[in-house]
């Protein structure tokens, strides 16, 4: 789960696995797998950004718990 803001400032969980596409029109808009739209203050090189830090952690977790 990412960390989002939306337009009218107001943070919210994204669950990362449902973005299909990322566009910047110029706001960023998320269209996720369900084909609902979210458009967010953050770029769209941000939430690459937090959908890539994301899974880098939640890997780490993964692969300390497997060396256990």
């Amino acid at each position: 789960m990412i960390i989002l803001t939306k337009l009218n400032d107001i943070p919210f969980t994204l669950n990362d696995d449902l973005i299909e596409t990322i566009e910047e029109t110029p706001d960023t808009t998320i269209r996720l797998t369900s084909k609902n739209y979210l458009i967010v203050k953050e770029s769209m090189m941000e939430v690459v950004e937090k959908v890539i830090e994301f899974r880098r952690q939640i890997n780490g977790v993964i692969a300390l718990k497997k060396d256990l």
